[in-house]
């Protein structure tokens, strides 16, 4: 062996990213992560400049965002509360999409989770505390996911298009919501502020020992991981990529499409009704107006900047999360008005979409030299 060719041999073994061999293998990976922590970078500038024009500074932003959301351990545990609800809510987007569907309609599932596990627990207050919370459980989840099955079935047998579908359900949820809150299920005792009975003390599912973190984040990191295994390590779930693919494809080869996409919307929806549940049980202790807190809408945000992976949704809700924890610090150090997450989430939105355009086009990750 020559020394050039020696050289050649132990260039390549030091620096693998730049071998065209390791690239073609694993460029479409890093261009999964690259891309939109530079959509997210891009972002956070902008949204920087924005913040310098109200005469404050961009770094001491930076700063705060940073300490009030991920600075101390108390901060930590308001980024995981906040995470929890986002990790069940973006799957309710990034599941349908391995069918080719675009359901945004977490948030309506979510209120119709929160409704049906309430009333579950309304109505079993006898029962002792662990079969309420299961009954809430499964409430919770049934509801959730019938209503987003909806939008799947009027997808499949009627043709209406599921993203205008599942956003109407969710002003539809929000109706219901406010119609049996002020009604049927209408505690008398709350007078300004009208909302259901407590569900009880006893039936609060409780913080992970040793947290202030509820047990919804156990529920959300347990979603995630088992939808990861359901779409990449089942028949099922291959079958779904392969619908969502190409569906007349799919029939030809004998797949049940209108079983797949009803099965896939009720999971989604479950997930999203089960974050209803969760808020129920370890945040509010009833049902009323402060539900509809948008978790839902963040949720399509996260699924969509983790590339609906439902591994990647973890990092990504607890980011988001992060920066939802900061307002109340944004607000009390920089006069900023608590909604400004609402804006950075709103320019993070745009830069994700804007960001699509650049997949499959970064000619370095495509091994070629």
């Amino acid at each position: 062996m020559t020394s050039e060719v020696a050289d050649s041999v132990e260039a390549a073994e030091i620096a693998p990213a730049a071998d065209p061999g390791f690239l073609q293998r694993y460029g479409g990976t890093i261009e999964y992560i690259l891309i939109p922590g530079a959509a997210l970078v891009a972002a956070l500038g902008v949204f920087g400049i924005f913040v310098a024009l109200f005469g404050k500074s961009p770094l001491d932003l930076y700063f705060y965002m940073y300490q009030g959301a991920f600075g101390t351990w108390f901060s930590w545990q308001n980024t995981l509360t906040r995470a929890a609800p986002l990790i069940l809510t973006a799957l309710c987007t990034a599941l349908p999409a391995q069918l080719g569907m675009v359901i945004i309609g977490g948030e309506g599932a979510l209120l119709i989770g929160a409704l049906a596990a309430t009333g579950a627990a309304l109505t079993l207050q006898s029962a002792p505390p662990l079969v309420v919370q299961l009954a809430m459980v499964c409430a919770g989840m049934i509801g959730g996911g019938l209503w987003i099955m909806l939008a799947g079935g009027l997808r499949q047998y009627r043709g209406v298009n599921e993203t205008i579908s599942s956003l109407l359900l969710v002003y539809i949820a929000l109706a219901v919501l406010n119609h049996l809150v002020e009604g049927a299920m209408r505690d008398p005792a709350s007078l300004n502020k009208p909302s259901t009975r407590e569900i009880g003390a006893a039936n609060m599912i409780g913080s992970i020992p040793g947290t202030d973190v509820h047990w919804g984040l156990v529920f959300g990191l347990v979603a995630a991981v088992a939808s990861y295994i359901l779409i990449y390590h089942t028949v099922f779930g291959f079958a779904a990529r392969v619908a969502g693919g190409n569906v007349r494809a799919a029939r030809i080869v004998g797949l049940n499409v209108g079983k797949l996409i009803l099965t896939i919307c009720f999971l989604a929806g479950a997930f999203a009704g089960l974050a209803g549940m969760v808020e129920v049980a370890a945040v509010q202790g009833r049902t009323n107006a402060n539900l509809a807190a948008g978790y839902g809408f963040t949720g399509i945000l996260v699924a969509f900047l983790a590339r609906q992976n439902p591994l990647a949704i973890i990092p990504v809700a607890i980011l988001l999360g992060g920066i939802s924890a900061s307002g109340g610090l944004l607000q009390r150090r920089l006069g900023l008005p608590d909604a400004s997450v609402l804006v950075l989430q709103g320019i993070i939105f745009v830069a994700v979409l804007a960001s699509d355009a650049v997949y499959g086009r970064i000619g370095f990750l495509k091994g070629k030299s």
